[in-house]
């Protein structure tokens, strides 16, 4: 007897005198993994398909036809499908029950209890670029990475959902929401709204390790477990002795409030005995300290941006968890009654103030440099 191959499209065996017709379909099991198999009827019941996959016995055997939309459809074991006209793709696996879900409101009935990540991601076709959240009624979203299981037996209809991959990245206090998952260290600054030819010793922060600096042309893959922050600080910073030059007026820069409102701080100008202040509200301070926040003012001199801001004010009075007594914190000033105690902290000879690129953005990475190395962040 002649056995010959078709796609069996608009052929039945019947029409080629007698000779065998084999029809090549896809079958996958439940890790979604396909071989070819090749089977004689171009009608085939779920019963044949089982048996051309190699299952011995259809008793407890799942068939679905996947279908063109990528929907599934379960095949009753002696219902026919028409292999001429649908497609040839079937998911089939020893299952007594099949498990509702939706991907992307797209729904699915899986033969099996437990799904993984992965098998999720080739069921709806999500992207790569796309992560997957497992949706929760009175908790946060479940983010199921591709390794990960998910049991599939709990009431009701397990819904999924896709959204474009995010990584985030803290820049001096500035948080940036990124769709790449690298970045380099220069644009990092400037989507922050840092000037990255200041002059910066830049630190990158990651939890359980020691900082470790790094260039303008450093890449960051944010994909790194634990990536904390950039910690931005002018070179050349030092305790200082200059005194605090006298308040007459000024003018808060663009670039400073847009900044600041960036930041999400609550901050105030204030004029005090004749002293002009920028005060902020609130203002996190590192681990190490006897409190997590503190009230900081910036005094601001009458001819900024052109004469620098020098060191900072900070209340209450500002103690280490230690008991080491912080040096250079003698200067005073009085703000809505009561007294701030300042840190003289002024940039070194190597980086001096530069009115055209610096202001209240760069002073306060200084006041951040200062905080954090009083505890050897």
């Amino acid at each position: 007897m002649q056995t010959t191959t078709s796609t069996g499209e608009g052929r039945n065996p019947s029409e080629d005198n007698g000779a065998v017709i084999r029809h090549a379909i896809d079958v996958a099991d439940q890790t979604l993994t396909y071989r070819q198999v090749s089977i004689d009827d171009l009608t085939p019941t779920a019963t044949q398909l089982a048996l051309a996959a190699g299952f011995k016995s259809v008793e407890g055997i799942s068939v679905l036809q996947v279908l063109a939309t990528g929907d599934l459809e379960d095949v009753r074991p002696n219902e026919t499908v028409d292999l001429r006209r649908e497609a040839g793709r079937f998911i089939i696996v020893e299952s007594d029950r099949a498990y509702r879900l939706t991907i992307d409101d797209q729904r699915f009935d899986w033969p099996c209890r437990i799904v993984s990540g992965g098998l999720l991601r080739k069921l709806g076709q999500v992207p790569t670029n796309k992560a997957i959240y497992f949706e929760r009624q009175d908790q946060p979203d479940r983010q199921v990475h591709d390794q990960d299981l998910v049991d599939l037996d709990a009431a009701g209809v397990e819904s999924f959902v896709s959204r474009k991959l995010v990584w985030k990245l803290n820049v001096q206090g500035v948080v940036l929401e990124l769709f790449a998952p690298t970045i380099v260290v220069r644009e990092a600054l400037v989507e922050a709204g840092f000037n990255p030819d200041q002059g910066w010793h830049i630190f990158l922060k990651i939890i359980g390790q020691q900082k470790k600096q790094v260039e303008l042309t450093t890449v960051i893959d944010l994909r790194t477990p634990g990536i904390e922050k950039l910690r931005l600080t002018p070179k050349d910073v030092n305790n200082g002795e200059a005194s605090v030059m006298p308040c007459r007026a000024f003018a808060l820069l663009d670039i400073d409030e847009a900044h600041l409102n960036r930041l999400g701080l609550k901050w105030e100008t204030l004029i005090e005995t004749e002293r002009r202040w920028l005060l902020l509200h609130d203002y996190p301070l590192p681990v190490g300290y006897t409190v997590a926040h503190s009230k900081v003012a910036l005094e601001i001199p009458p001819t900024y941006p052109g004469a620098q801001i020098y060191g900072f004010y900070a209340y209450p009075p500002l103690a280490l968890s230690s008991g080491r007594e912080i040096a250079s914190t003698q200067l005073r000033g009085v703000l809505l009654g009561v007294e701030y105690h300042g840190w003289s902290r002024n940039r070194g000879p190597a980086a001096p103030w530069d009115a055209n690129i610096d202001n209240v953005v760069t002073q306060l990475a200084l006041v951040d440099a200062a905080l954090a190395n009083e505890v050897d962040e």
